[in-house]
């Protein structure tokens, strides 16, 4: 018995110690291998609130109601690949495309891209709620890419319009949402941030203002035209462009700010055209390596190489070899910045622009021109308002339908003509009952006619057509 005593003694003593052993070499284990999670990688708390915490329910429920669906038809020529070798005559063929628009006031105005309505004779706007109006064209501005649109309200009723936001004030990071109708399915909203500002894309041959909001937003063929939106549901640029090698959204796109688009669509409701002013200088951008040359040290900026002699520049004090540093108090950091703050003035305007000259700095008042170097505003003469090219009528064909003169329709852009559904190859006869035979009797005979214009003539099929056009 008091073997068995001491035998169990031990194997209590060497257990305990096995397993304190056991639990000594665990606890080492763990600390070494970094079990300890929250000692070896801290956790970030992040607590939201009501300004970081975004909602776009609000914004985008009333937005949805504020862009259309703009659908447009038209005809463009095309030639037999034969006609050269049979003759022919060139034949047209129907033209349909579709994007977006954004109301900007209760009475019916829509902005939108001026390539979606580009060769259109006849436009249709389908609002959210599905009905539908004839739109026209109150001008429209190929070198920046915006038209002016119109729809008339039925019995008194008013449209639901997206109000102005600021562009300037938008920063990188900051929430936005893009309305629209991609692959025309309408009302489409899409989130993301604004990745860039003063965009350019280099897309001259379109446009001569780049200065673009560069967004993350997705945007697709039919959102053209569409709004680009703040959280508070204001409009601030209107989507334009994609940067893509598949023509779908790979994840940049691009909008004109409303800065520039409030501009446009004031001068086209007032004047009939864009009345653009002009600094009259040549620029370039500093880099590292031009600063080096020039020895300037602040590379933001435009260097001025070139002034017009006879421009606002000149006439303000601005030499070859100034940098333009701000403009009324706004840093340029490139061309595009510079280009997006004067495309928001007419000619008449009063700007200050700050430079550096001699490593010194000066501030000079200037006064911007257009681009006859000239203060004054430009009107679109009435004729223009027809978007019409003309040309004699040949004498074999005035005697053939037995008329004396005429004046023949050789090419029918957008306009107040095509509005009312004229074709090219129309021939003039008369004018208010006025005979006309050249392009000074019509503009004669339109510059003295108050509100509109009762026009007819003949088509070479022998067709008799009469036409009442409107000028306001």
């Amino acid at each position: 018995m008091k073997r068995f005593l001491e035998l169990t003694l031990v194997a209590a003593i060497a257990g305990g110690m096995a397993a304190w052993l056991t639990l000594s070499l665990n606890k080492q284990n763990d600390t070494y291998s970094g079990i300890n999670i929250e000692s070896s990688f801290p956790t970030q708390h992040v607590s939201f609130t009501p300004e970081n915490n975004v909602d776009f329910k609000t914004s985008a429920k009333t937005a949805v109601d504020q862009v259309v669906h703009v659908m447009s038809s038209g005809s463009q020529a095309v030639s037999s690949p034969f006609d050269f070798i049979f003759g022919g005559s060139t034949q047209r063929v129907p033209i349909l495309s579709s994007g977006s628009g954004v109301i900007i006031s209760e009475d019916g105005y829509i902005v939108t891209n001026n390539h979606v309505i580009s060769g259109a004779d006849d436009i249709e706007v389908i609002l959210n709620n599905k009905k539908s109006y004839k739109a026209k064209i109150i001008g429209r501005d190929a070198a920046i890419d915006l038209a002016l649109l119109k729809i008339e309200a039925v019995d008194g009723e008013t449209f639901s319009a997206m109000p102005y936001g600021n562009s300037d004030e938008i920063e990188i990071g900051e929430w936005v949402l893009a309305i629209g109708n991609p692959f025309n399915l309408n009302s489409t909203v899409t989130a993301g941030i604004v990745s860039a500002k003063a965009r350019s894309l280099g897309m001259s041959s379109r446009t001569s203002l780049e200065a673009f909001i560069q967004t993350d937003a997705a945007v697709n063929p039919g959102n053209s035209g569409g709004a680009l939106v703040n959280t508070h549901g204001e409009l601030i640029g209107i989507n334009t462009a994609i940067a893509s090698r598949t023509g779908s959204y790979v994840g940049y796109s691009f909008a004109i700010p409303v800065s520039i688009v409030k501009k446009v669509v004031s001068d086209l409701m007032e004047y009939g055209e864009v009345q653009r002013a002009l600094l009259g200088v040549s620029i370039y951008e500093i880099n590292a390596q031009s600063a080096a040359e020039l020895g300037i040290k602040n590379l933001s900026g435009v260097y001025v190489n070139a002034v017009n002699p006879n421009g606002a520049a000149k006439d303000g004090g601005i030499e070859i070899g100034d940098v333009i540093t701000h403009i009324d108090g706004a840093v340029i950091k490139n061309s595009s910045v510079l280009y997006e703050k004067i495309g928001t003035h007419r000619p008449g305007d009063k700007i200050k622009v700050s430079i550096l000259r001699n490593g010194k700095s000066k501030e000079l008042l200037l006064i911007l021109k257009n681009r006859n170097n000239k203060v004054t505003m430009e009107r679109v003469e009435n004729i223009e308002l027809l978007g019409a090219k003309f040309k004699p009528v040949p004498k074999n064909i005035l005697k053939q339908f037995g008329v004396s003169s005429g004046l023949e329709i050789s090419e029918l852009n957008p306009g107040k003509l095509r509005l009312k559904g004229v074709k090219e190859g129309f021939i003039i006869t008369k004018v208010n009952q006025e005979r006309v035979a050249s392009v000074a009797d019509l503009k004669r005979i339109i510059n003295k006619s108050n509100g509109g214009v009762l026009i007819e003539g003949f088509y070479l099929n022998g067709k008799v057509a009469y036409y009442a056009i409107g000028l306001d």
